[in-house]
């Protein structure tokens, strides 16, 4: 029968059934190209690996990082972390380390990102948590506070794949291939450093007169009720902890606080603070070879406004302190690799 003797309704299911399975086409088309060109280079397909990072955030940047072979210890953690220079580290430990830090990011995200790496490191030389306050949710779901792609990490391949159908990851297929074009390709730092200092100055954190009073504003004394406990994260990460050799030795820190916005001591505040600490610490206590370094207490170093940004975010001198701590506390648990020690 001619299209022209056709009912009205079976020629629109004919025009339907057309459309249909050429968006389907298309699709599995796109599916393939962004399959095999493997935009952020998780390692699912090698035909196009460049053996490099393209330039372009943390959070899709992390998938090559942490699988990359030539670094066997990691530097897990947010923004509270980041300033810890990775090739400083690896020069004091002799262990090749990438930071995997993530900016605005909490233990959802991070223990996610810690098991990204240990499925590609099966036996990591040394492991760097750092644990703040986001930690202390009550919430068992660990919600993330912004976007995160848990699709790029995913175990089974479905969800990787849903998750390339988006349109922000189509835009990024077409500039993965114009930069596998270029012969002379921009690449980001394979071991993660990112200095934030130029962007926090560009800002005026250092002297604005109301970014300065912010840093200088005192917690209430009362704790938020949402990080009073319980504390599911510390349950997280005790099970993320099962997948770690007992020979890795595990470093567990709490990143500094500018003093000012420490709780007051003895407020109820205090109290939550410290029992999330413990919580957290407490689930170390399976694996065998870990140390806790506590810079979210009063102590010199942090009552220094020199130091600071804002409350949370440190400069460069502090930032040393705290990779010597790192360092050190390395050194002490590879020499006495039969027990736990605790700074």
């Amino acid at each position: 029968m001619s299209d022209a003797r056709l009912k009205p309704a079976d020629a629109w299911r004919r025009f339907a059934g057309t459309a249909l399975g050429a968006a389907l086409a298309l699709l599995a088309a796109y599916l393939a190209l962004a399959y095999a060109l493997d935009p952020y280079d998780s390692g699912r397909s090698g035909l196009f690996s460049a053996g490099a990072v393209r330039p372009q955030g943390p959070r899709t940047a992390l998938a090559i990082r942490g699988r990359d072979p030539a670094f066997t210890a990691a530097i897990v953690g947010n923004s509270h972390v980041q300033l810890i220079e990775p090739a400083k580290l690896s020069a004091s430990t002799g262990l090749p380390f990438v930071n995997l830090s993530v900016p605005a990011t909490g233990p959802g995200e991070q223990l996610l990102v810690l098991g990204w790496f240990l499925r590609h490191h099966p036996a990591p030389t040394a492991l760097v948590i750092a644990a703040d306050e986001y930690w202390c949710t009550d919430d068992p779901a660990l919600p993330n506070a912004k976007p995160f792609p848990f699709w790029l990490l995913a175990e089974r391949t479905s969800d990787y794949l849903r998750g390339l159908m988006r349109f922000s990851v189509a835009q990024e297929v077409v500039g993965r291939i114009g930069w596998l074009m270029r012969r002379h390709r921009k690449t980001a730092p394979a071991d993660g450093w990112w200095d934030y200092e130029p962007d926090y100055l560009r800002l005026g954190y250092a002297d604005d007169p109301r970014l300065v009073a912010d840093r200088e504003t005192r917690p209430p004394l009362v704790p938020d009720p949402h990080r009073a406990g319980p504390f599911p994260a510390a349950a997280a990460f005790a099970r993320a902890l099962n997948g770690v050799p007992a020979a890795t030795p595990v470093v567990l820190v709490f990143p500094p606080v500018y003093a000012a916005g420490l709780p007051a001591p003895g407020s109820a505040r205090e109290t939550a603070e410290r029992a999330c600490k413990a919580r957290i610490a407490e689930a170390l206590a399976g694996h065998p070879l870990h140390t806790v370094l506590d810079w979210r207490v009063d102590r010199p170093e942090v009552a220094d406004a020199r130091l600071f940004f804002d409350q949370t975010h440190y400069r460069h001198p502090l930032a040393a302190e705290v990779l010597r701590d790192i360092a050190a506390a390395l050194a002490r648990l590879r020499a006495n690799p039969l027990g736990p020690a605790r700074d």
